[in-house]
């Protein structure tokens, strides 16, 4: 009876130190998490990917991150153009004039119309002139004067080495009875200058009443007046 007893004694002591074994084991499992839980919701990372769009971008200028940045920025500008020399602007583009010694001359008696010659000046020399259209001046060796200027004006122009300009020269009216024979004219590209004496291709002619043209580009130009 008293060993039986004893045995239900030990039994119960059995039983509680399991029971306060297992509380106190629920105990520290929940004081684990109570400590774990606060640390889970103040974590860095999770808070940084939350709020990535708010970063700012560390790309360099000029690749895919920086696109928004570039946009933004003016693009150069080009530099204007600068008028070329021998533009409308700058005809003669520094060319200094011709001079009645930088041309050579040839005078032809015009088939068509009577009593015209055709002067040609060219460019002799390697570099390019500007030419006096309208100063040219015809004289008659033995006649007093110089031929008057007939039909429009011309420009002056750049005359380049191995180009020519003409001129029309005319003799003599069909109206006009008389005159001087010549075989020879003199030219000179502007009064101020000493004259050339060029023979007359085809001569002589009947000088009486003597009109020159301003240059111009072609021969059937020259001729029309």
């Amino acid at each position: 009876m008293a060993h039986s007893v004893r045995s239900r004694r030990t039994a119960a002591a059995l039983a509680a130190l399991s029971i306060g074994m297992l509380a106190l084991t629920a105990c520290n499992g929940d004081a684990d998490n109570d400590v774990a839980a606060p640390g889970k919701q103040a974590s860095p990372s999770a808070t940084g990917k939350g709020k990535g769009t708010d970063t700012p971008s560390s790309a360099a200028p000029g690749d895919g991150g920086g696109s928004g940045k570039s946009s933004a920025s003016p693009s150069p500008s080009t530099p204007a153009s600068s008028p070329e020399p021998g533009s409308d602007d700058d005809q003669d583009g520094g060319v200094g004039m011709c001079e009645t010694t930088d041309l050579t001359y040839k005078v032809t008696v015009a088939s068509r119309p009577v009593n015209h010659a055709l002067l040609a000046a060219s460019n002799k020399g390697s570099d390019p002139c500007l030419l006096p259209a309208n100063e040219l001046v015809i004289t008659i060796p033995g006649l007093d004067g110089a031929a008057e200027h007939m039909g429009p004006e011309g420009k002056d122009w750049i005359l380049k080495p191995g180009e020519s300009a003409y001129a029309g020269i005319l003799f003599s009216r069909a109206d006009t009875a008389g005159g001087k024979s010549a075989d020879k004219v003199e030219v000179a590209l502007t009064a101020a200058e000493s004259p050339t004496t060029v023979s007359i291709n085809g001569g002589p002619v009947t000088v009486n009443d003597g009109q020159v043209t301003s240059f111009f580009g072609t021969a059937e130009d020259a001729l029309t007046y």
